[in-house]
């Protein structure tokens, strides 16, 4: 294809720069959980198009917003005062010829679903309002959806930005995320809430992860508790760096308390949203699941978006894969970033550029591998189709 370029990047690799900061909104936080409340609603609604109509009907869920409610939480209770409100966005058929498809029952139900699962001390009968303002597409994109024949044609102008591999301090934040947030350390600290933010920065040959964590009030008897806690969980996330890095990290929790005036990030639920925190699509992570601004990025809002024709999303995930296959198959490769951007109207399979630019090792040339990420790239675009499968299969997280 003409409108694939390969070049090497003039640019030092990231894990070679002095500083490099990486963000990670975990599971709870209020703009990961409307992330991942839409990406569900999307993914049941194009189950439920499939099965009544024998296609996925044009959608898009990417308007969701979470409005934080009020709480009251000291040492040993907590209670949640006004409900957290959860709105659910966007455009979708409701009806397909003589079809009816209950787009807000499906929806609302996937959001309830979703926090069933992600939420530990939430009623969500009394605690939570869910609200659906979904409403008919408008026709010029609708009509773009139903043009569509073999391969979709895009629903929107728009690009996806992907890299690899991830530098140790993009897999220290990600991981430490999953680590807090993992079953197993949940089970062994109750008190620790889903609400985890890590902010890793690294200077030189030091990364000091500033961790935010809604502590679940419920579990904390008083002050030197709380005090007791924040130092194991510090410990136990700087034994769990020694597995990804052998820098040193240092681990500060919950840097903002404040024990002379009683200030304690205490909360009823583990939830920041319960008192006042809102979240909206798109605020939190990029589709790789971290925040970057070392690195290129799109600020696209992924999820929600439907997984047929809109490149927002496709797009962000087909140039992460790229670049992640790039790296595997050509280890002098030591780092890769690809781009892809679209036209309204075009075959997703036909993008109006894409790009890779990487950075070798000093070994390789990139005229050795030039053709050979041409054919990798020409390979992925050429199976598009399969990404729509996988996404409402859950094989991706948008966050």
């Amino acid at each position: 294809m003409s409108n694939i370029r390969i070049s090497e990047s003039r640019s030092a690799h990231v894990a070679s720069q002095n500083v490099e900061y990486v963000e990670r909104k975990g599971i709870g936080h209020p703009d990961s959980l409307i992330d991942g409340i839409v990406e569900r609603a999307s993914v049941e609604l194009s189950k439920a198009y499939m099965d009544s109509t024998g296609m996925i009907l044009h959608h898009n869920l990417d308007k969701g917003l979470i409005i934080g409610g009020a709480s009251e939480a000291s040492f040993g209770i907590g209670k949640i005062t006004k409900p957290i409100e959860i709105i659910l966005a966007g455009r979708a058929i409701k009806r397909y010829q003589d079809i009816d498809i209950p787009v807000d029952d499906i929806v609302l139900k996937a959001a309830l679903d979703y926090l069933k699962e992600h939420t530990r001390f939430l009623d969500l009968e009394n605690e939570v309002i869910f609200n659906s303002k979904i409403l008919k597409g408008s026709s010029d994109l609708t009509g773009i959806f139903n043009r569509s024949t073999d391969v979709p044609l895009s629903n929107d102008t728009s690009f996806g930005i992907g890299f690899a591999p991830f530098t140790e301090t993009e897999k220290l934040v990600m991981e430490s995320e999953h680590f807090l947030n993992g079953n197993e350390y949940k089970q062994a600290h109750p008190y620790v809430g889903e609400d985890i933010k890590v902010m890793g920065v690294r200077e030189e040959n030091k990364i000091t992860l500033t961790i935010a964590i809604a502590f679940v009030s419920k579990f904390v008897a008083n002050a030197d508790q709380y005090d007791d806690y924040k130092a194991r969980i510090a410990e136990d996330v700087k034994a769990f760096a020694k597995k990804i890095t052998s820098k040193e990290v240092e681990v500060i929790i919950n840097n903002g308390d404040h024990r002379a005036s009683g200030s304690f990030y205490l909360t009823k639920s583990g939830l920041s949203c319960e008192s006042g925190d809102d979240g909206s699509v798109g605020r939190g992570n990029r589709v790789n699941g971290i925040i970057t601004p070392f690195r290129h990025m799109s600020l696209e809002a992924a999820a929600g978006k439907n997984p047929v024709s809109h490149v927002g999303k496709i797009y962000s995930i087909l140039a992460n894969e790229i670049a992640s296959d790039a790296v595997k198959l050509y280890p002098e490769i030591i780092e890769c970033n690809v781009s892809i951007v679209s036209q309204i109207g075009r075959p997703i399979n036909d993008p109006r550029n894409l790009d890779i630019k990487v950075i070798l090792d000093g070994k390789g040339s990139i005229s050795n591998i030039a053709n050979k990420l041409t054919g990798l790239a020409e390979q992925s675009l050429e199976n598009i189709g399969f990404l729509t499968r996988e996404i409402v299969a859950g094989k991706y997280n948008m966050f």
